[in-house]
């Protein structure tokens, strides 16, 4: 499926809006309700962009807009929340790494990445080499596994972190045939 990249990162930034905006109202006295629709309207968008984006099976675009997701709530949180903002940096920080990573298993000369990671199968996945790509994933899988288990999360929030996670294995598969098919 070829989705229009502009059109999809458009979703995931009316998305993450409209769910910052929603959870604000929570807040405001007399705005909870017109808070609830607009944050389960920012849920409905997000998780409907992240499906979009897994359905490309494309390892950029699936990292891209989990990238422009964190960079939005980064950009909401508040700047008081420093273990937020500390989580959301190392995450950004990790998908950085990740897009240098697609550069390079793109190049035929990936194979390199052999000789430069080590043999011992808790640095390989599937016996390629466990490099930023594969580290990003697994470390935000781990972020949003820990997001799940607190308490107090919605029931429609939960179902969007659930399809990121789908979505970082989708792209995690996906990057392992990019591996293979520049690996041999």
């Amino acid at each position: 499926m070829n989705l229009d990249i502009t059109g999809l990162t458009n979703k995931i930034y009316n998305a993450a809006a409209t769910i910052d905006f929603g959870r604000k109202g929570f807040a405001a006295r007399g705005k909870a309700e017109e808070g609830r629709l607009s944050y389960e309207r920012g849920i409905v968008w997000a998780l409907s962009a992240f499906k979009d984006a897994q359905s490309t099976i494309d390892p950029h675009t699936i990292v891209l807009m989990e990238y422009i997701f964190l960079a939005q709530e980064f950009q909401f949180c508040a700047e008081t929340d420093t273990d937020t903002r500390s989580s959301l940096t190392q995450a950004i920080q990790s998908f950085d790494d990740a897009f240098l990573a697609l550069e390079t298993v793109n190049d035929n000369n990936y194979k390199i990445a052999d000789k430069t990671h080590p043999h011992n199968k808790k640095y390989r996945i599937n016996g390629f080499p466990k490099d930023s790509f594969h580290i990003a994933c697994i470390a935000h899988r781990t972020r949003l596994q820990n997001i799940l288990r607190s308490p107090g999360i919605d029931p429609i929030e939960k179902t969007l972190i659930k399809q990121r996670f789908a979505n970082l294995l989708t792209a995690q598969n996906c990057y392992i045939k990019k591996q293979k098919k520049h690996y041999w």
